[in-house]
This record gives C-alpha cells, sequence and structure tokens, in this order.
C-alpha cells in the first residue's frame, strides 16, 4: 500500500489530547458532558467488528474515527500499528491516553471533528469509523472525509448499529436523519473503490458499555484501488 506520501506521518492536528479544538465547540460540548457524567462510558475492550475484520492484518497507518476512550485505537497499537486517534471529546481524549500509557503504546491523539481535522489525503492504510456520530451535511463532507483519508490500497471499515438509521426522531432529541450511516458512504464510491464486505450481522459486544445492548451491526469494509 502506497502512495505519493509513503514514509511519511499523516499530519495530525495536534498530538495533544489536551491541545486546541479544531470543530464545532457545541459538539465538543455534548460529548465531553456525555463522558464526564460517567467515569467510564464504554466497556475499554476493542469493537469485534474491527478485531474480526483487520485481526489477519499486517500493520501499517491507521485512523481512528471518533476513538473515544482509545480501545481500538490502542489494540492496534499494541499490534503494530501506526495510530491516529481522532475525537471530537477532550475528556474522552484525556482518558484515552491515559490508557494508553497503561499499556506502553503510542498514538497520536487529535482533537478535532472529522472534516475539521485537515488529515493529509490518501494518508491512512486504514481508515476506522465504529459506531461514528458524523453529522449529515448536504454537501457530503464527512463521507467524503473517509474516503479522502484511505491511502490507495487501503481499507475504509465503517460499523453501525443496524436499523438506526430507519428509526424516527426520539423524544430526547435523537434523529437519524441528521447523521451519516454506511449506505450513505457506500453510495459515493466509484470505481477506485471496491466493496468487500457489505452485510448486517450479530454484534459481538464487549462486555458493558454504552450501546452494549445493540444486537445487530452493518458492516462496510471497502478497499481503495487507486
Amino acid at each position: 500500500m502506497t502512495d505519493e506520501n509513503a514514509g511519511q506521518p499523516p499530519a495530525p492536528t495536534t498530538a495533544s489530547p489536551a491541545g486546541e479544538y479544531l470543530g464545532d465547540p457545541a459538539v465538543r460540548d455534548e460529548w465531553d458532558s456525555r463522558y464526564a457524567d460517567r467515569e467510564q462510558l464504554w466497556s475499554g475492550a476493542p469493537n469485534g467488528a474491527l478485531v474480526a475484520e483487520v485481526g489477519d492484518l499486517a500493520p501499517a497507518r491507521a485512523l481512528d474515527v471518533g476513538c473515544g476512550e482509545g480501545a481500538d485505537a490502542i489494540w492496534l497499537a499494541t499490534r503494530g500499528w501506526d495510530v491516529t486517534g481522532l475525537e471530537v471529546s477532550g475528556v474522552a481524549l484525556e482518558r484515552a491516553a491515559g490508557h494508553a500509557r497503561e499499556a506502553g503504546v503510542t498514538v497520536d491523539w487529535v482533537h478535532a471533528g472529522l472534516t475539521e481535522a485537515g488529515l493529509r489525503p490518501a494518508s491512512y492504510d486504514l481508515v476506522s469509523a465504529q459506531y461514528p456520530a458524523l453529522p449529515r451535511t448536504p454537501d457530503a463532507a464527512a463521507e467524503r472525509a473517509l474516503l479522502a483519508a484511505v491511502a490507495p490500497g487501503g481499507l475504509l471499515l465503517l460499523v453501525h448499529h443496524a436499523g438506526m438509521d430507519t428509526h424516527q426522531e426520539h423524544e430526547s432529541g435523537f434523529d437519524p436523519a441528521d447523521y451519516v450511516w454506511p449506505s450513505m458512504v457506500s453510495a459515493l464510491m466509484d470505481e477506485n473503490w471496491k466493496v468487500e464486505v457489505d452485510e448486517q450481522r450479530p454484534r459481538v459486544a464487549p462486555d458493558g458499555g454504552a450501546g452494549a445492548h445493540h444486537t445487530d451491526d452493518v458492516v462496510l469494509r471497502a478497499r481503495r484501488l487507486r
């Protein structure tokens, strides 16, 4: 998997979880509040679909979109991947950085939204987005940012809760129409992409953590050909 930037590290906005945030302050504050409400929001174990889909791959450069408290990014790093973890919540990133230190691995933490992060195009051999809350926009900015980040020969792995995209707006204010779903990303793929997996399957859920009640995943794995 090579490109014109081969041998050069991706250009993160900041390597510090306490660094300047680039993105919508309202989104940051919302997620900071969610994380601050609980000492630990997620299980601390890597997502099952990530383990199943990339466990046998040779390590290279990876981007973890919406890395949360860092379980996926740290799991990849322990397997030899050069990992960038992207997250809007500073609270989550502080926890992730602490977990990485405990695990004895290095991850580049980027405190930014996906579309504001200024990531170098075509720089990652794996772009993993596990249950991301990516705002939907008329110009499909988030979908295009996911695709643009993948290096030629690299993989995009997008996993989400099955059926959520068809739900009606919840009384809590959550409206699926406001967010990006896997079908929206695959709809933008052209002849430069090969979809290797696009299916619904039972979720292999880590014990505990928010979202553990969801039973099925939609898994989209696609390879950028050039």
